[in-house]
């Protein structure tokens, strides 16, 4: 209770309660409105706390479990503190501007993102030596140019599994394409837009430099944690099967001594009556250690002829 205090009392000091003017509004931010003020609403911030804590969790098990949460933010007072925020965690962004199909169309744009690639490849490992002077121009002026643009996405290889979207209304676009896709969206709702259109909405001030920073900061926090519980988890993978692993080689150890043994006492009881048997079946004597066989005397086919 005590941190959902002092967490309101951080959201107050940084205006995340102002909203809009009342002329602006969008009525199905209603439940969210605490008061009007001078013709300005007034955002409730225990319905932000609310739901900042709710979308925290959800944040929070999508990192835990390994997937990518893209932040998109393309405003002006928004684009440094969300590539900031993005690149804490290592998750991709998008603050220059939004390609249209970077999610609907991520085929065509992982291959912008590889000519990209090779084009830094081929600055970095003298290949571009060989071009004129204007064409290495050109290859550099290209690389910063995609870069700008696709640099916040240059290490995403799937689609991300979520998006946390910087005022909902400006990145309509990106909100469209993860509808259509069916990535989870988490964004912040001023009183302007609908809280209907993403999955999690955060009530907030999303055109102060201040309220976007908290909240953003909140968020990544929220991520960091998960990253951390999941490399956890997997160190403790990789420890408890080693002792698993131990014992059970142990194990299998003495059964399988305990199976030599219990063999080699039924070879020795089953051996002397194999012999014995063996010497009388074939008529064969024993005599200090070498076995002598009988030989059957021949006699000439006929009966009796011969000389005696």
């Amino acid at each position: 209770m005590e941190q959902s205090t002092s967490l309101q009392q951080q959201l107050l000091e940084a205006g995340v309660h102002f909203g809009h003017l009342r002329k602006k509004w969008n009525p199905k931010m209603l439940p969210y409105i605490f008061a009007e003020k001078k013709g300005i609403h007034i955002i409730d911030l225990n319905k932000t706390v609310d739901a900042l804590q709710e979308a925290s969790g959800a944040l929070k098990q999508i990192a835990k479990s390994g997937k990518k949460i893209m932040f998109v933010a393309t405003k002006k007072q928004a684009k440094e503190i969300v590539t900031e925020c993005a690149k804490r965690v290592n998750m991709p962004f998008a603050t220059e501007r939004w390609l249209g199909g970077m999610l609907t169309n991520f085929n065509t744009v992982r291959k912008s993102v590889k000519k990209m690639q090779s084009i830094e490849k081929m600055l970095a490992d003298g290949s571009a030596e060989s071009l004129t002077k204007k064409e290495r121009l050109t290859l550099s002026r290209d690389r910063e140019k995609m870069d700008k643009v696709l640099g916040g996405i240059a290490q995403l290889g799937r689609l991300p599994a979520a998006l946390f979207l910087v005022d909902i209304g400006h990145e309509h676009i990106a909100l469209a394409e993860a509808k259509r896709l069916g990535i989870t969206t988490f964004g912040m709702v001023d009183t302007n837009s609908d809280p209907n259109k993403v999955d999690y909405a955060i009530p907030a001030n999303d055109d102060a430099t201040k309220s976007i920073a908290i909240i953003t900061n909140y968020v990544t926090a929220i991520i960091a944690d998960g990253l951390a519980e999941r490399q956890a988890a997997k160190d403790d993978e990789t420890t408890l099967p080693t002792e698993e692993a131990d014992n059970e080689a142990e194990k299998k150890a003495a059964r399988l001594q305990a199976e030599a043994e219990s063999e080699g006492g039924r070879r020795r009881g089953s051996g002397g009556g194999n012999n014995n048997s063996a010497g009388q079946s074939d008529g064969s004597k024993v005599r200090g250690g070498v076995t002598k066989r009988r030989v059957p005397s021949r006699r000439p086919a006929g009966g009796g002829g011969g000389p005696r």
